[in-house]
């Protein structure tokens, strides 16, 4: 079981909580998903918001087993993290390749992806995204878990909340779509380089995060030119 240290937790949150607005609201989300990841030792995070159309979108993951557990579930619609948001409530699921509420999933996830949690994240008391952890192994999430991200889910609320009251809330708005655009071009940019080099999803991924680390870019730039490259291939 995950041990949660009551102190650590507190010491984590009050350090988010006083995070300068002036980082940008998207680098202080991917901040809180890589601390839920790294302090309780969970084997992945991610965090999904809705967009005007209330479809969900996936904002953050801290890797590809993550990013394919956000994936399959937007894909078919289905998944204890939509449930979470479709419910406002927390779901949780020990071992989501069992699981008969959703038997759609199991085939688009990475094996390792087992244990599911999600809670909401609000605004008001309306759900507008998500905050999800997974486990590598099946495994039982007792209430010590669910609080804790039941935690971290209101400090992001705190953050989008404080973000709004510092800039024009259409700024916020054009801030995470820009981010969620832009997770668009990576995916698309690594279907192109597997199927130009004959790469699994991970690789393609690794590789351009590297190149783009490499080069001292950011991967949503990098990934653009890519997809640029490619479409002059064509022509």
């Amino acid at each position: 079981m995950t041990h949660i240290d009551p102190e650590a937790l507190v010491a984590s949150l009050r350090r988010l909580q006083t995070t300068s607005p002036t980082t940008g609201i998207v680098h202080q989300l991917e901040r809180a998903v890589d601390v839920v990841d790294t302090l309780f030792g969970y084997s992945g995070a991610g965090l999904m918001f809705a967009e005007e159309g209330r479809d969900l979108r996936y904002l953050v993951a801290t890797d590809d087993r993550g990013r394919s557990l956000e994936g399959a579930q937007l894909h078919l619609g289905q998944g204890p993290c939509v449930s979470a948001y479709e419910e406002n409530t927390a779901v949780t699921s020990s071992d989501v390749h069992a699981d008969p509420r959703w038997p759609k999933l199991a085939d688009r996830l990475h094996p390792e992806v087992r244990a599911v949690a999600g809670v909401p994240v609000r605004l008001g008391g309306d759900p507008v995204g998500t905050l999800n952890v997974y486990q590598s192994e099946p495994y039982d999430w007792d209430e010590s878990d669910i609080q804790a991200l039941y935690a971290y889910a209101d400090v992001i609320e705190q953050l989008l909340t404080a973000a709004m009251a510092a800039e024009e809330k259409s700024a916020l708005a054009d801030q995470l779509q820009y981010a969620l655009d832009y997770r668009v071009i990576i995916e698309r940019a690594v279907g192109y380089l597997m199927g130009k080099h004959d790469l699994t999803a991970a690789q393609a991924f690794t590789g351009l995060r590297k190149q783009a680390r490499d080069s001292r870019r950011r991967v949503a730039d990098l990934a653009a030119e890519v997809l640029g490259e490619g479409a002059g291939e064509l022509r």
